[in-house]
C-alpha cells in the first residue's frame, strides 16, 4: 500500500511550488521493492521528477526559506526512497558496475558508475562538479546518497569484502613510483617524500602552510607513497614522520600533523568520498598492509604484503594524524608531543577511530576523548597507553634509529607474522567492513549537517580565515 504524506508536508512543498507538479511526483513514489528490471525503472521515475522539482527553484544560497524547506523535504523523501531500493538491490548495484564482482573498482569511480548504471541512485560525475567551487554550507547534500549507497555495499558480506580488497590494492600509479624510488634511492611527491635510511624507508608528510593538515592536495600523493614504502624490497620496516612547517608558531618545527584541513572542509573543497578514500585506502593499508589481486586479504584465507610501521609524532598529532597512530606498530613520541581527536568541535566521526581507540585506553577515555576533546599529553599516563616510547625532541633523529634497529634485529619475517596475528584477534577484515558501513553513512550526514558549519565558524573562525 501506497504511504500517505502528512498534508503538513504536502504543504510544505505547495507553498515553494505548483501543487500539480507535487502531486504528480508524489503518485510516482514507489512503496515497495519487487524484481530489479522494473524497480530500475519506477524508482528511476521518482527520482528523476525529484530533480525537476529542484531545479524549479534557485540554487541553495538564493533560496527563500520556504523554497529551502521544500528542498529538504525533496531530499528526505527521495533519500527514504534510495535507501529502500538499495535494501534490496545494494548487491546487484555492485554486480552490475563490477561485472559480478570480475573486476575491481575504486570506490570514487565506483560512485559515479553506479550513478551512470542508475540514474538518479546516486549523484553524477557532472551534479558533483557543479558544487565544486561552492561553499559548505551552501551545498545540497547531493552527495549524502553516495553514503546511503556505499553504506548498503559495505553491509553486504561479498560486495563489502570485495570493495575492501579493492581499496587495499596498489594504486595503478604506484608501479611507476616505485620504479622512479628503484632508479633514485628517494621519491618526492610533493605532500609526501620517501627516503631511504638503511634497511628503513621513511614517508615524510609534507603540507608545510597548513601544518601539515590532510586535504584533497594531499590523499593521492598518501596513498601512493603508502603503498611504494610497503612494496620496496629494499626496506624491511617503514617510518612515518611529519615534515618542518612554515607557521610562525612553531618555523622549522617538525609536527606530525594537524588532521583535516578545516579551512578547505569549511570552503567545500574537500568532498565526501575524500573520508571513503581516506579509510578505505591508506589508512587501511598501514594496518593491513597492500593487497594482491587474486586472494582476500583477511589473515585467514589470505594474506597481501606489509611492513612494520613506526610513527615518529613531534610537536603534535591531531584529529585524522592521531587516528593513523592506532594503526601503527610502534609510536615513538617526543617528551612535548600531545595528542588531540576534537571530533566534537569538528562536528563529524573520526575515522575508525571509534573502533580501534578503545582498544588502547578503554571505553571511557576513548570517549572523553572523541566526546569531549579530552587532550592526551604523549609523556603522560594515558599518553603511554598509545605511545610506546618518550624521548627528548632534541633526540628524535637517535632514537629512530635505535628503534628500527630493535625492531629488525631479528628479521621482518617474525613482526609481520605477529602483525597478522593481533590483527585477526582484535580488527578481523569483517568487523573493520561493518565498522565501515555505519561511518559511510553517518559521516555523509555529518559532513553536510548544519552542526558542522556552526561548530568550523565558533571554534575554528573558518569564516574569516584565508584559504
Amino acid at each position: 500500500m501506497q504511504d500517505t504524506i502528512a498534508p503538513a508536508n504536502i504543504e510544505v512543498l505547495t507553498d515553494a511550488l505548483p501543487e500539480d507538479a507535487v502531486q504528480g511526483w508524489l503518485a510516482d513514489e514507489p512503496s515497495e521493492t519487487n524484481d530489479l528490471i522494473s524497480d530500475r525503472v519506477r524508482y528511476r521515475t521518482f527520482w528523476q521528477g525529484a530533480e525537476r522539482l529542484i531545479d524549479m527553484m534557485p540554487e541553495k544560497s538564493a533560496r527563500p526559506a520556504a523554497q529551502e524547506l521544500a528542498a529538504q523535504a525533496i531530499w528526505t523523501r527521495t533519500r527514504e526512497s534510495r535507501d529502500r531500493f538499495l535494501r534490496t538491490h545494494a548487491r546487484a548495484v555492485y554486480g552490475a558496475v563490477t561485472r559480478r564482482m570480475e573486476r575491481f573498482v575504486r570506490v570514487e569511480e565506483l560512485l559515479f558508475a553506479a550513478a551512470d548504471a542508475f540514474p538518479g541512485l546516486a549523484p553524477t560525475r557532472a551534479q558533483i562538479a557543479a558544487e565544486k567551487d561552492t561553499l559548505q554550507r551552501d551545498k545540497d547534500g547531493l552527495e549524502i546518497d553516495q553514503g546511503v549507497l556505499i553504506s548498503h555495499i559495505l553491509a553486504a558480506d561479498q560486495s563489502g569484502r570485495h570493495l575492501c580488497h579493492a581499496m587495499l590494492l596498489p594504486r595503478p600509479e604506484s608501479e611507476d613510483a616505485l620504479a622512479k624510488l628503484a632508479a633514485d634511492g628517494a621519491l618526492d611527491l610533493g605532500a609526501v617524500r620517501l627516503e631511504r635510511h638503511g634497511r628503513a624507508i621513511h614517508l615524510i608528510m609534507s603540507n608545510p602552510r597548513f601544518l601539515n593538515a590532510e586535504d584533497q592536495t594531499t590523499i593521492d600523493a598518501m596513498e601512493i607513497g603508502v603503498d611504494v614504502a610497503i612494496l620496496d624490497p629494499e626496506s624491511d620496516i617503514a617510518v612515518l614522520r611529519g615534515a618542518p612547517v612554515e607557521h610562525p608558531k612553531y618555523a622549522g618545527r617538525r609536527i606530525f600533523g594537524s588532521g583535516i584541513n578545516l579551512t578547505h572542509l569549511y570552503r567545500g573543497r574537500i568532498p565526501y568520498v575524500w573520508f571513503l578514500q581516506r579509510e578505505l585506502g591508506f589508512v587501511h593499508k598501514f594496518l593491513r598492509g597492500v593487497a594482491k589481486p587474486d586472494v582476500l586479504p583477511d589473515d585467514v584465507t589470505g594474506c597481501g604484503i606489509e611492513k612494520p610501521w613506526i610513527a615518529a609524532v613531534e610537536s603534535f598529532a591531531i584529529g585524522g594524524h592521531c587516528q593513523i597512530l592506532l594503526t601503527m606498530d610502534y609510536v615513538l613520541a617526543a617528551h612535548d608531543a600531545y595528542l588531540t581527536l576534537p571530533a566534537r568541535k569538528e562536528g563529524i566521526v573520526p575515522g575508525a577511530a571509534n573502533l580501534r581507540l578503545p582498544r588502547f585506553t578503554g571505553d571511557r577515555i576513548a570517549r572523553q576523548a572523541i566526546q569531549y576533546e579530552r587532550k592526551l599529553v604523549c609523556d603522560s599516563f594515558e599518553g603511554r597507553l598509545i605511545c610506546d616510547e618518550i624521548t627528548p625532541a632534541e633526540q628524535m633523529d637517535q632514537a629512530i634509529e635505535r628503534v628500527v634497529a630493535r625492531l629488525t634485529s631479528s628479521g621482518a619475517v617474525g613482526a609481520i607474522s605477529n602483525r597478522r596475528a593481533f590483527r585477526v584477534a582484535e580488527e578481523p577484515l569483517d568487523m573493520f567492513r561493518r565498522y565501515c558501513a555505519v561511518y559511510a553513512r553517518e559521516q555523509a550526514q555529518c559532513h553536510f549537517s548544519r552542526a558542522l558549519i556552526d561548530n568550523l565558524e565558533r571554534f575554528w573562525n573558518a569564516q574569516n580565515r584565508a584559504e
